[in-house]
């Protein structure tokens, strides 16, 4: 059995959760709150880029006839800009209900989220209907290609090029820009940061948009592989968490090296045994905690030697 394409698959699909996990980390981070909407919201984003990219927008039906004659790149380019930041006002709607949690017992705060996924999920079957849809894809970026004898789909390289220029640019925006030190600075201690005279309302407003923005992008990303279906949040959400605990709570890189190995363990057992291609990320994780309770990068712990 040739190993190469289900390792490259893996390492794509590896890519794709890190993005999730990034923006799902960010969230945590800063706010101490796990937002179990992501998911939901995820799979929000792939809804509307599909409602962009086919017409099925809600004007008159001239109009609609007008933007289906634009090409297909054009309204995939458009979805890509589009569905995130309508994505993002929904999340920013989410956290002005979750900001009355802030401070209380977490419980709260997971209950909230939890019954947001469920609205949302429950929204999109009322309106899409519960069956799967197929986000249309620009012809120069679909299809395959014969490489050493084998037959490789061409999207799947696009997408695990955008993870890795998307990754880059949330990199360099928290690493290198001030907005991203005031971010990482009230991740660390939120008390400092207002008395810097820092908004930290607004500041969790935005991040939280931020982190939903990204779990749509990369829910349009993953819409042609995965297809588009109400539950494909719970899809995304759960391998999320469970990157960001592998990883280490608040390390960018141990998310990102997490997401690649979680793939790569998914796509390589699926070769082999594919009813045990998800058990086995639950597998690594056990492994790697019982050695490493921090993750791969997580910081140490005062109570460890």
């Amino acid at each position: 059995m040739n190993l190469l394409p289900h390792i490259l698959n893996g390492i794509t699909l590896g890519l794709l959760f890190a993005l999730i996990a990034l923006g799902f980390m960010l969230v945590v981070g800063l706010m101490e709150q796990i937002n179990l909407a992501h998911g939901s919201l995820f799979a929000l984003g792939a809804y509307l880029a599909f409602v962009v990219v086919s017409g099925r927008l809600p004007l008159p039906v001239e109009w609609v006839r007008e933007w289906l004659l634009v090409p297909l790149a054009w309204r995939y380019a458009a979805a890509l800009v589009v569905a995130p930041l309508l994505t993002a006002l929904a999340g920013m709607v989410l956290e002005l209900c979750v900001r009355r949690t802030y401070g209380k017992d977490p419980l709260y705060g997971l209950l909230l989220t939890f019954g947001a996924a469920m609205v949302i999920e429950e929204l999109i079957r009322l309106v899409w209907g519960t069956r799967d849809y197929v986000l249309p894809v620009p012809p120069s970026i679909s299809g395959g290609m014969i490489f050493w004898d084998l037959i490789w789909s061409t999207y799947r390289f696009y997408a695990a090029a955008f993870s890795i220029g998307a990754i880059g640019l949330v990199w360099l925006f928290i690493e290198r820009t001030p907005y991203g030190a005031i971010i990482k600075a009230g991740a660390h201690d939120s008390e400092i940061v207002r008395a810097l005279g820092i908004d930290l309302t607004r500041l969790r407003l935005y991040v939280f948009a931020f982190g939903t923005l990204l779990a749509a992008l990369a829910g349009i990303i993953v819409a042609p592989i995965w297809g588009i279906r109400p539950h494909m949040g719970v899809d995304a959400v759960v391998p999320a968490f469970l990157i960001i605990v592998l990883g280490g709570v608040g390390s960018f890189w141990g998310a990102v090296a997490a997401g690649i190995l979680v793939g790569l363990v998914v796509g390589v057992s699926g070769a082999y045994a594919s009813e045990w291609s998800l058990l086995s990320m639950y597998i690594l994780l056990i492994a790697v905690v019982t050695f490493r309770a921090r993750g791969l990068s997580g910081k140490k712990s005062l109570l460890e030697a």
